[in-house]
């Protein structure tokens, strides 16, 4: 929840504008306020404004747009900077922060709130390409097997959702944000709200469709409680009869890992989301393009992570090489 009494007045015209213009979803819009919060407050450090060195402890709705005038580009490297070195932030990080500070001075500059764009000439910092850390087809296997332990009396439920997870790859906000209007059981297709509040189709398979009718079998007769998320109309419930939350599918996902042997340190709900688009990619040979859509993917860049193959592909495409016999 934003505190909207903590921020000066500028930010929260930003905020405004990403709501009604940029259409930006609740949670994002929450991102931007946490990033430029942190950032006014290193201001208050960087230009001497305070004595407090933590974060934490420091107001910043008393800065105004004379000190928003005097930054420079020199200023936003040492932000990245601070941000490293005070809070060893990785480049990912860094990146959402860079896209935060475009966004809120470019803004800025096209309300004529300031004269000159600092950000202008910010770059993003380089990512690490690393490949994606997934589960095999035998440990999702594993991992849906525990699911259904009778000693979970939510079992239904969960097995439910461990089965959208790794049959769909959707994220975990698309989860928990499933109506159950969103359903299309005649046309095997639901949809979900995604990433900048986009909305997009996912078709079901037979274990997904199966999966659902026997949770809606024994799922509160009824329903959910009307409430501000609209608990009424939610498909997954908690115990409470409320829209099911994210730190709950996080335990459940959490439980399940566990009882299946597999590394928590390693593995978490949005590796599930890689688990399937790795399985959809290297089992059923899946378009590039067809995986994108499927996963939401503003960028076919970003898809392209999961064209990897594994160990056993490349040992055996060097096998299959006709000079190695002789």
């Amino acid at each position: 929840m934003i505190n909207r009494e903590d921020n000066p007045d500028y930010l929260n015209s930003f905020l405004d504008y990403l709501v009604t213009i940029q259409n930006k979803s609740p949670n994002t819009v929450k991102e931007y306020n946490y990033d430029l919060a942190t950032f006014l407050k290193f201001l208050k450090i960087h230009f001497k404004l305070t004595d407090e060195i933590n974060l934490e402890n420091i107001k910043y709705n008393d800065v105004s747009i004379s000190t928003i005038e005097k930054i420079t580009l020199d200023d936003l490297h040492a932000f990245l900077a601070y941000l490293t070195t005070n809070f060893k932030s990785k480049a990912a990080t860094r990146c959402r922060k860079v896209a935060s500070l475009r966004v809120f001075f470019k803004f800025l500059s096209m309300k004529k709130i300031i004269k000159i764009n600092p950000a202008q000439n910010l770059e993003t910092p380089k990512l690490d390409r690393r490949l994606p850390k997934y589960l095999t087809l035998e440990e999702s296997k594993k991992l849906l097997n525990v699911s259904k332990d009778e000693r979970n009396r939510n079992r239904i439920r969960d097995y439910a959702i461990t089965t959208l997870f790794l049959n769909c790859g959707m994220r975990l906000a698309e989860l928990i944000g499933i109506n159950e209007k969103d359903i299309n059981f005649k046309e095997r297709k639901l949809n979900v709200i995604g990433k900048g509040n986009k909305e997009r189709t996912i078709y079901l398979n037979e274990a997904c469709i199966k999966a659902i009718d026997e949770y809606i079998a024994v799922r509160s007769k009824n329903g959910g409680k009307k409430d501000l998320k609209n608990s009424d109309k939610a498909l997954f419930l908690s115990e409470r009869n409320q829209r099911i939350g994210r730190r709950t599918v996080q335990k459940i996902i959490a439980t399940e890992l566990k009882n299946a042997g597999i590394d928590t340190e390693i593995y978490s709900v949005h590796k599930l989301r890689h688990t399937a688009a790795t399985l959809m990619y290297q089992y059923g040979k899946v378009d590039i393009r067809a995986l994108q859509e499927l996963l939401g993917h503003e960028s076919i860049s970003t898809t392209e992570i999961y064209t990897h193959v594994s160990n056993t592909q490349v040992k055996a495409a060097v096998e299959s090489n006709p000079l190695a016999n002789i």
